[in-house]
């Protein structure tokens, strides 16, 4: 082996990140965090993932040596790498699901945002995969719902939506043990500026027309009359139907705007192969967070849901790295 030697053209081999960059992820993210953020594996595992988010977002953009890992990969390093959590290993796979089913009971809050016309609406598309949906994301503990909203929102268009939100004008569905409502957000500009303020989860923005989501049904994931694939849209274009039919819009419809989709933003680079950012007519086309309520002690590794974390080896553990490194 030691008589080859690589081309300069052959791509890198991407690695782990080292047991370094992992300290100081579950340092910051995971330890150094307030008491009650350590009490059950939910909590602590939605630490781990901002602190994937992070790695993801940061260490991987700013190293390319490193390898893109999934969540359950990012957790497995960390709980093998920390002292205080390794303890729990065995356990991983009853944790990971406890988590995963926990995280689909989350309330998830959002809006559906209306041009002057009320003929479009603003969709957004994930980083991953060739769904478009509303704005929407997992509500934090202790947030209230329009306030969700009105983070997600910004987060996820770049748009401030505090002043234009009703409280009182909403649609909810429930799917499954999730619930998710969404609010109308109506007569929004379409020459506003869209942008995502977070990286690597929206590829692209666009006012998409009303008519050409339809038809209107109860399926999570559907296709609108054009091809454009949906997720989370159909189930509310009933209600939002209705609710346009009793409220004029600012403007009348437009008899200049194009028939098709408007893109507003689109990344330069993401796994669906976007590489512009310029405003363009499109053609038709075949989101960090938990709840401020406990489900019951249901469903896979249930045995966990009462878990409380032992703070005190945490805070050996801490000051013996304090201790290390102060001076004699």
């Amino acid at each position: 082996m030691s008589g080859l030697h690589r081309s300069s053209s052959a791509p890198m081999k991407k690695g782990l990140p080292p047991k370094e960059l992992l300290d100081d992820l579950c340092s910051r993210f995971v330890l150094n965090v307030p008491k009650e953020d350590l009490e059950s594996f939910e909590r602590i595992l939605f630490l781990v993932e901002n602190a994937h988010w992070f790695y993801e977002d940061n260490s991987v953009e700013r190293d390319p040596s490193l390898k893109s890992l999934t969540l359950k990969e990012f957790t497995s390093l960390i709980f093998n790498s920390c002292d205080v959590l390794k303890p729990y290993v065995p356990h991983l796979d009853d944790i990971f699901k406890d988590f995963t089913s926990y995280k689909v009971r989350v309330p998830v809050t959002g809006a559906i945002i209306l041009d002057e016309t009320f003929e479009r609406c603003l969709l957004v598309k994930g980083w991953k995969g060739p769904s478009w949906s509303f704005p929407r994301g997992k509500r934090n503990k202790d947030e209230e719902d329009h306030a969700c909203a009105i983070r997600e929102v910004l987060e996820e268009t770049g748009f401030e939506a505090s002043k234009l939100l009703n409280k009182a004008e909403y649609i909810e569905k429930i799917f499954g043990q999730q619930r998710v409502r969404l609010y109308i957000i109506a007569g929004v500009k379409d020459d506003t500026a869209f942008a995502p303020l977070t990286k690597k989860e929206i590829s692209e923005i666009a006012w998409q027309r009303l008519d050409e989501l339809l038809p209107a049904s109860d399926d999570v994931i559907s296709r609108g009359i054009s091809g454009l694939k949906l997720y989370m849209v159909a189930p509310f274009l009933g209600s939002l139907k209705s609710w346009i039919s009793v409220h004029q819009p600012p403007l009348a419809p437009k008899s200049d705007m194009p028939l098709k989709g408007i893109c507003v933003w689109k990344a330069k680079n993401s796994s669906t192969g976007n590489n512009s950012s310029t405003v363009m007519i499109m053609e038709s086309q075949s989101s960090k967070s938990e709840a401020d309520v406990h489900p019951p002690d249901t469903g896979p590794g249930s045995s966990f849901r009462n878990f409380r974390f032992d703070i005190g080896p945490i805070l050996q553990t801490m000051e013996a790295a304090f201790s290390a490194v102060r001076p004699n």
